[in-house]
């Protein structure tokens, strides 16, 4: 008589329950633990035929079910009131392989015949699942341990609540707070922001959420441990949650130490312009000084010396070689002072003192007279005033732009435009050349464009150096204007007159 635990069964829910089913189901004999029935997905996973296991035993595919455990499992179902025992044990193919099995025994019987119903699911899959996950998870620790920053989760709720669901070991040394506390309180990081960043924060994680866009961000945070301001990089990529949440993962790096270098390569680079500038400025003031000498002084004692040498030829008694010699001192004379009106010239045009229009007109004329290439020069006003450093300055940059285009381009003509609106002054020099090839702009030796560049830079300004479609290259300059005289306090007082009562 079967106890009252067993499952009585029927020949009709047997075979349904069995040969329907996707686990593999088998029927045991209660003596010897023979193989009474097995349904096809027994039989497959197994590679034994209904027939080769008809003749077999259970621990013929199971070795750690050997008869002494099978009767401990039968009386413990007989005895302890239990429905199922359920075991983890290991399974043997026909071909040798064997695969872990989850399995469980109920106690059954038919028409008064006791019999132990076998179930067993496969967990080879499961298995493999469980140790490529293992495997996927060591990799991600060993990857966040050596990754120079906090790799994090941050998760922002429908109603503005945040959370971190993962932070690194490297949260404490990064922010001087620990994973649980900011586990507990999120809000923390936000106050570890400084005052005038928080907006900027906020408004890149708005921007991210709202487009599902990488979310990329600068700021300081003020560490209170360490009693220090620190910046930090956060990178992260966003996801929309089913919850209607954003989530997203990404990493804080230390970038504290770059940005004292850019802070320190500003300033020297803002040194270095007003260097430059001030070196330019006393270059000019030397060349008009040179200049100015060697016409007033020079000039003067060659003009007294042509003098002399005219009355001198006119009291020469009738001698040919006398009156030759004489001839050739006088155009010596005139060559030298042609050679220091061309030398002072070149150290300081005369033609500035008219202004930057007429002076680069003058140039243009000087460059179409020497080489043959005409040069068109197009202003917006007849005359536009500039201070005399800045008109020097953009008098040289044209200089040196048509010395490039006579020296490289190969250029039949040059166009120039002078254009002053609200912005500034923009020069555009432009040639029907063979335009400039970028390994050429790049030499290390270019210093001709890099001069222009610097020079502009002095200025306040912009140059850049391009190609154009048609062919030839364009030097586009653009300098601000000098800001007038008293602008701001007149500025400053027009405000007060109008806010007074």
């Amino acid at each position: 008589m079967a106890s009252s635990q067993s499952i009585r069964y029927g020949a009709h829910w047997l075979h349904v329950a069995m040969h329907e089913s996707g686990d593999e189901i088998s029927l045991l004999g209660l003596e010897n633990f023979n193989f009474l029935a097995t349904n096809r997905s027994a039989q497959s996973n197994l590679r034994y035929s209904e027939n080769e296991l008809s003749r077999m035993q259970l621990h013929d595919v199971a070795p750690e079910l050997d008869t002494g455990r099978m009767m401990a499992l039968l009386e413990q179902l007989r005895t302890e009131k239990q429905d199922v025992v359920a075991i983890e044990t290991t399974l043997l193919r026909k071909d040798g392989c064997s695969y872990p099995g989850h399995v469980r025994f109920l106690l059954c019987c038919e028409d008064e015949k006791p019999a132990l119903l076998m179930i067993c699911k496969d967990q080879s899959a499961s298995q493999a699942s469980a140790t490529a996950l293992g495997l996927i998870e060591a990799r991600f620790r060993a990857i966040v341990s050596n990754t120079p920053g906090l790799v994090y989760q941050f998760r922002l709720m429908p109603d503005n609540t945040m959370a971190f669901p993962y932070l690194s070991d490297a949260c404490h040394a990064l922010l001087g707070v620990s994973q649980e506390d900011l586990h507990a309180d999120p809000d923390q990081f936000m106050e570890l922001i400084l005052p005038e960043d928080r907006a900027s924060y906020l408004a890149s994680m708005q921007s991210s959420a709202e487009e599902i866009r990488s979310w990329n961000w600068d700021g300081r945070l003020w560490i209170e441990e360490w009693k220090d301001i620190k910046w930090i990089n956060l990178r992260a990529m966003p996801r929309e949650r089913s919850d209607g949440s954003i989530q997203w993962e990404g990493i804080m790096t230390n970038i504290t130490q770059s940005k004292l270098e850019q802070t320190e390569i500003k300033r020297s680079r803002a040194q270095l312009a007003e260097l430059s500038a001030h070196i330019e400025r006393v270059k000019e003031e030397e060349r008009t000084r040179i200049a100015r000498e060697i016409h007033d002084d020079l000039g003067g004692n060659l003009t007294a010396i042509k003098m002399a040498l005219a009355l001198l030829k006119r009291r020469l008694p009738e001698d040919t070689s006398l009156t030759d010699k004489a001839d050739y001192v006088d155009s010596l004379v005139d060559r030298t002072i042609e050679s220091i009106h061309r030398i002072s010239v070149d150290l300081r045009p005369s033609i500035l003192d008219f202004g930057i229009v007429a002076a680069i007109q003058w140039q243009a004329v000087e460059f179409e007279k020497q080489l043959g290439i005409p040069c068109h020069v197009v202003s917006s006003d007849h005359d536009i005033e500039l201070p005399p450093e800045q008109a020097s300055a953009l008098f040289r940059i044209f200089q040196e732009s048509l010395n490039n285009i006579s020296k490289h381009a190969r250029a039949s003509s040059v166009q120039v435009h002078l254009i002053r609106n609200q912005r500034g002054i923009r020069m555009e020099i432009s040639d029907n050349g063979t335009g400039i090839a970028l390994r050429d702009r790049q030499k290390p030796a270019s210093f001709g464009i890099r001069g222009m560049i610097e020079r502009a830079k002095a200025l306040g300004g912009s140059l850049s150096v391009s190609n154009l479609s048609k062919g030839g290259s364009m030097v586009a300059i653009r300098i601000p204007l000098p800001a007038a005289p008293g602008r701001s306090m007149k500025k400053h007082y027009a405000g007060k007159e109008k806010a007074s009562p």
